[in-house]
């Protein structure tokens, strides 16, 4: 099972390229999934000492105050041979066989970050180191917590520092290494209380007492190495490190290894614990815990990569397609988009989707209650009737029939239904651009290009509107046809008048009795509700034809000639996009990979087990 913690080196140091840390963001991240090592300490705890025990070389940087100001991911690869490197992630072709270097590398990484005014920041530093002399086991180094702040830095480091390790720390993932020296009252840990916060129970914990062989004579540690003063889950385990005087020595660590086994096998308080103490037991015990926990956490890995994996793929088809870089892409993208809009607004008028259902509320509600409240009684009132029929006989009184009074009735009349004529187009008309705009926001593309949907918007309306004047002209033709042309049939079909239409010895202002006068009033109205009948169906299929069926078969037809005259520019500049979406674009795309990635590697390390 180790390449379970080689598979997690791997897909950490995946993680960290993708700016995802452990950082708060937008979904859950693999990091905080993957289980971890993170070292816990206050200042002058021993924690850089013991780290360098467990790896066996000088690597850390050293110094007074905040030494270690971002976190340091410590990637430990056991090798059967040959010598022993380090590398960074942000250097992956330097090999640092000079431990020295890599030392000072990882104090001016850190200034690279944060500068030089001793802050801190989350973003870590990956350092593998390859060697014969090491387990399979990565540790998190984190900031000694302290309670003061040095010259240079604000006065909230001691809380940020914090923050910092608790946000490693409260991940149900994290084993912490607490690192306490026995030379201080373990109540008063920093590591301690930290760690019984976030995990009370002491269930994720790992003790490690250090500086043992620097207690007070008379004094020892055997209470908490055995469980008795501070209980948790693992045994504790003690060190020796080297001492200052050993550092500055240059004192080998394979000697120092040694000198710590012979100490505890030594001492006769520790003797019986001889067998768990020393730093290469705790090392071994690490790496044989992390293997464990990796090895659990294997199908709640699998699950939450295939749920992102999905997440991922759905929010990527949300935003769209990068663009494309030649012109001949660009046009294709841009017509592929139009025909889709294009496609989902024919669907609204044929029902697939709805809306162009109003359309015929137009015609079978709006337009014949239109007609219905045409008043054509103040038409046709006496006084109208008698004055029209009087006037349109001139100085002769007619000997039929009063056939230009009928003319001159019929035609005011009509006239009239010009108004629900042009209303109903009017209506089809915002019908037809409200269904642009549903059309619009329904196709997803184009929300990824704004400047596309407010130019293909426009070209649309524009479309509308000449097609609206065309049918105007048409709809209302119909209604000067019936005007222009009376039905003979109609008329002939009526009973003949026996007085002749009047009394010619009356005076010119009263030669028509009511009687008679009614009668045309009727006779009128009889023609005009005929008339109101016929046009109640020929206008609907006028306004259909000029408008709901030309929208379907040549809305964009503009549009697509002058979109085939631009040029590469033109055609880029309807396909500006926002940067951020772009940006957001990238980033989802390169985490799917990465948790693609790691599906299918997971996937075989757990058919291996």
């Amino acid at each position: 099972m180790e390449n379970l913690i080689q598979l997690v080196n791997k897909i950490q140091r995946a993680c960290t390229a993708l700016g995802d840390h452990g950082d708060e963001s937008a979904m859950p991240t693999l990091w905080d999934a993957l289980p971890s090592i993170a070292v816990v300490g206050g200042q002058s705890s021993g924690k850089s000492s013991v780290l360098e025990s467990i790896v066996g070389k000088d690597f850390l940087p050293r110094g007074s105050g905040i030494v270690t100001r971002r976190p340091l991911v410590l990637q430990l690869h056991k090798t059967d041979e040959g010598r022993e490197y380090a590398e960074f992630m942000h250097l992956p072709k330097k090999k640092f066989t000079d431990f020295a270097a890599a030392r000072q590398e990882i104090a001016d990484e850190t200034d690279r970050e944060t500068g030089r005014s001793r802050g801190i920041s989350s973003v870590p530093i990956h350092m593998s180191i390859y060697s014969p002399h090491v387990v399979n086991l990565t540790l998190v180094d984190l900031p000694g917590l302290t309670k003061v702040a040095v010259e240079g830095q604000p006065d909230s480091i001691v809380q940020d520092i914090e923050n910092m390790v608790r946000s490693f720390i409260e991940k149900p993932n994290c084993i912490i290494l607490a690192i306490s020296p026995a030379n201080q009252d373990l109540a008063t840990s920093d590591a301690i209380k930290i760690s019984r916060e976030v995990d009370p129970k002491g269930e994720r914990t790992f003790g490690v007492l250090t500086k043992i062989d620097l207690m007070d004579k008379g004094t020892d540690a055997v209470e908490i190495l055995e469980g008795k003063s501070y209980k948790l889950n693992f045994p504790w385990i003690g060190v020796v490190n080297r001492s200052q005087a050993d550092i500055n020595k240059n004192v080998d660590m394979i000697a120092a290894r040694q000198r710590e086994n012979e100490y505890f096998a030594n001492s006769p308080e520790y003797r019986h614990l001889a067998s768990r103490m020393g730093s290469v037991h705790l090392a071994k015990v690490l790496s044989k815990h992390l293997e464990t926990v990796i090895k659990s956490r294997i199908p709640g890995l699998q699950s939450l990569i295939n749920k992102t994996i999905m997440e991922l793929e759905t929010e990527l088809n949300r935003i769209g397609k990068p663009i494309a870089a030649d012109t001949g892409g660009k046009l294709y993208t841009i017509m592929e988009i139009c025909r889709t809009f294009d496609q989902i607004f024919k669907d609204h008028l044929d029902g697939i989707r709805p809306g162009g259902e109003k359309i015929y509320q137009v015609f079978d509600n709006q337009f014949p209650a239109a007609l219905k409240r045409l008043q054509f009684d103040k038409y046709l009132s006496m006084d109208n009737v008698r004055k029209l029929i009087t006037e349109a006989d001139g100085y002769q009184p007619h000997l039929i029939a009063p056939e230009q009074g009928y003319r001159r009735l019929i035609e005011s009349c009509l006239v009239s239904i010009r108004g629900p004529a042009e209303a109903a187009v009017d209506a089809v008309h915002g019908i037809l651009k409200d269904l642009i705009q549903k059309s619009m926001s329904e196709t997803m593309e184009l929300k990824q290009y704004p400047t596309l949907k407010v130019e293909l918007g426009s070209a649309a309306v524009d479309s509308l509107e000449r097609m609206r004047e065309e049918s105007k002209k048409a709809t209302l033709l119909l209604v000067d046809m019936e005007c222009g042309y009376l039905t003979v049939e109609f008329f002939r079909k009526l009973p003949q008048d026996a007085e002749k239409g009047g009394n010619p010895t009356q005076s010119l202002f009263d030669r028509y009795n009511d009687s008679y006068l009614r009668r045309i009033a009727t006779t009128v109205l009889s023609y005009v509700n005929m008339v109101c009948g016929s046009l109640r169906h020929t206008i609907p299929k006028s306004v259909v034809y000029c408008q709901v069926r030309e929208a379907k078969r040549s809305l964009l037809d503009r549009f697509f000639t002058e979109l085939g005259k631009k040029e590469g520019k033109q055609l880029a500049s309807l396909l500006n996009e926002d940067p951020a979406v772009m940006q957001r674009r990238t980033s989802l795309a390169r985490r799917l990979e990465l948790y693609r990635s790691a599906q299918s590697e997971i996937e075989a390390v757990a058919w291996d087990k």
